[in-house]
């Protein structure tokens, strides 16, 4: 669930802060290289073509930073890695520039396929080392680790905890005494209601039993009156 809500909340949380970062963005000429690539794509007489380009930048960066914080298995990735995932990215900008400008809608294909592309092998590589890291062996590339999320290098080639989707025993113990207390809550709330019925239904019985008597008592003395009303009327002749 927890996952859940970081997807839906993601788009919020990257327009409130500017400064969250991606495994890419670590690299402070990352936006400046895409940036330069893009602008050798799209001919200078476009129309439009500085809001085109800085969607197209926008776009890109926003997809690394949604990968690496959707999941806090993919907050570290070796730096090796990083540099050869630029690589590509750049030499498939490359692959897309040297083709026939053919217009803005077909070179918006082309950027969307490349930033799906990069999608699926940022989260195959993510997935991969934290597997590798994760592990028992521990058979990791040598070199510096590389933090995503606050761009700091880690000298430690081996994680666990919450770097490997573990659960921390804190967070796991708070989770079932909160659950504890929800069952008690809920058994209290049940007793409850159970107690308020049965005083409800012996209440209602015994203003029954009541009423019946009442009713008897009434009928008793009305024969009483109507008995001492005739035995009067006889001794006045009536």
């Amino acid at each position: 669930m927890e996952d859940l809500w970081l997807l839906l909340l993601l788009p919020l949380y990257l327009a409130a802060f500017h400064g969250v970062k991606g495994c890419l963005e670590c690299d402070p000429k990352f936006k400046e290289d895409i940036k330069s690539l893009l602008e050798k794509l799209v001919p200078s007489d476009v129309p439009g073509r500085t809001q085109l380009l800085e969607e197209q930048i926008k776009e890109m960066i926003n997809l690394s930073v949604k990968v690496t914080h959707e999941n806090k298995m993919f907050r570290v990735l070796a730096v090796q890695e990083v540099v050869s995932l630029k690589t590509w990215l750049k030499n498939e900008l490359y692959k897309v520039g040297n083709k026939t400008w053919k217009g803005v809608f077909i070179l918006q294909g082309k950027l969307l396929d490349v930033r799906q592309n990069l999608e699926s092998k940022l989260k195959e590589i993510l997935k991969h080392f934290s597997e590798l890291a994760c592990s028992e062996d521990c058979m990791v590339t040598e070199g510096p680790i590389l933090d995503c999320w606050n761009c700091l290098r880690i000298n430690t080639p081996c994680f666990k905890g919450e770097y490997c989707g573990e659960e921390d025993s804190r967070k796991s113990e708070n989770r079932e005494i909160a659950l504890f207390l929800t069952l008690i809550a809920e058994a209290v709330i049940l007793g409850t209601a159970v107690l308020l019925f049965h005083i409800c239904v012996t209440h209602q019985k015994k203003m029954k039993t009541i009423r019946r008597s009442l009713e008897k008592y009434s009928e008793k003395k009305l024969e009483e009156l109507m008995r001492i009303r005739d035995e009067k009327n006889k001794d006045f002749g009536i």
